[in-house]
């Protein structure tokens, strides 16, 4: 079943305003509205159009300005389309900015019976829901403190606490959980998680794409008000970071006077795939992950050995690995195309962002024939169901490289 149905739905804002400084500038205004100029008009959003199923975990992603946080505005009853329909089924739990539905003179306690009463709900459900939310937000020592006197931490840390417990069918989260720590953010995702088992509709728009990956099935990507991409999570996210940095998950040259190299070998292609062989720029920790470099072999002759350095996001070089094979290692090549695969085990690398440059050289003497910093870079995306190497731990975890090690354990009776 469709429990957000979005057809054609655009938003016109008018930039500026008219300045009277007079009645006389006063009664022309309303003869001609300089708002209506066609040069202050800006579409926050474009004809855009989506479903999503009951129980379904929707991410939406794109750059500041894309028109992310308009559309959840609309579909939380915020503010009204200029054109469009959003036709919604259930009972909605936003959490679009810090202190969104809080008064801020009443205290945490007062807030939450005020939210639960907008929701519908009656006192003794959320009586029965208190402790829960309380204990979730860690601000016990502060519940009877007017939310006036809050950090914008402990806003947000209360304000997910009440829109997760208070159990609407549907519940929209922007942003705003970036204000908090890394562990709460962890605690956060998990409780987004646990409200999607419960078959409840999650939304979910943030610039964190490895939350995205491990929270959302789908996602749509916004860009300048228009609906770019909607579909599987890791083929959106791949295509949105391919266009959002000079490396996404594959990179090729359409000729050889262009691509990087030298007159006995230059590359072709470099792409980051799936266990399946499938490209992708979003990979499961517990995944094996490819990095395939074709190359072109214009002079025969030459021991080429290809290799690739990768780097996390501090720049720091994780591992470099070379294509030490026997089959290869003393053997010049011939001429014509090669593809060598790289391949990463699974439980391996820390979750984060990774770039790839890649190399071919002849070791014997040193040569290298070419070099391509930052050719692609890949998410690797952590799991929360237990079996990877941070078990059930959601906390920040240092290092740079993630493996599952074997351990035992002896014991002995006393």
């Amino acid at each position: 079943m469709k429990v957000i149905k979005v057809e054609n739905l655009s938003k016109l804002y008018y930039l500026g305003g008219a300045k009277h400084n007079s009645l006389r500038d006063a009664i022309a205004g309303f003869v001609k509205n300089p708002r209506r100029d066609k040069k202050n008009e800006l579409w926050a959003l474009k004809d855009v159009s989506f479903e999503v199923a009951d129980g379904e975990a929707l991410g939406i992603i794109g750059r500041n300005g894309a028109g992310k946080s308009t559309l959840l505005k609309i579909l939380s009853r915020i503010t009204k389309p200029t054109r469009g329909t959003a036709e919604i089924r259930g009972r909605i739990g936003s959490l679009l900015e810090v202190g969104t539905g809080f008064h801020s003179e009443l205290s945490g306690r007062e807030n939450i019976f005020l939210n639960g009463a907008i929701l519908g709900m009656k006192r003794a459900e959320i009586e029965a829901k208190f402790e829960e939310i309380v204990a979730f937000s860690e601000i016990e020592k502060f519940i009877d403190t007017p939310v006036k006197h809050y950090s914008s931490g402990m806003y947000m840390r209360l304000a997910f606490s009440v829109a997760a417990h208070l159990e609407p069918e549907i519940l929209i989260v922007d942003e705003v959980l970036a204000v908090g720590d890394v562990a709460f953010q962890k605690k956060c995702l998990n409780k987004m998680r646990d409200v999607g088992r419960t078959g409840r509709t999650v939304l979910f728009v943030s610039h964190d794409m490895q939350a995205v990956s491990r929270l959302c099935s789908r996602a749509i990507w916004l860009k300048d008000g228009k609906l770019v991409k909607s579909g599987e999570t890791g083929a959106v996210i791949n295509q949105y970071l391919h266009e959002q940095s000079q490396s996404g998950a594959e990179k090729s040259w359409e000729t050889a006077e262009k691509a990087p190299g030298n007159e006995f070998t230059r590359l072709r292609r470099v792409r980051v795939c799936d266990a399946e062989g499938k490209t992708t720029a979003a990979l499961d920790i517990r995944r094996s992950i490819g990095i395939e470099m074709t190359y072109e072999v214009l002079q025969g002759g030459k021991v080429l050995i290809p290799n690739f350095h990768f780097y996390n996001e501090q720049g720091v070089c994780i591992f470099i690995s070379h294509d030490w094979s026997g089959e290869w290692r003393e053997r010049p090549r011939e001429t014509g195309e090669y593809t060598s695969t790289c391949r990463i085990p699974p439980n391996f690398l820390a979750d984060g962002n990774i770039s790839v440059k890649v190399a071919v050289s002849t070791y014997l003497p040193l040569e290298v024939h070419f070099v391509e910093s930052d050719a692609v870079s890949f998410n690797v995306v952590d799991s929360f169901e237990g079996d990877a190497a941070r078990g059930d731990y959601g906390g920040p975890m240092p290092g740079v490289v993630r493996p599952i090690l074997d351990w035992e354990t002896k014991f002995s009776k006393s």
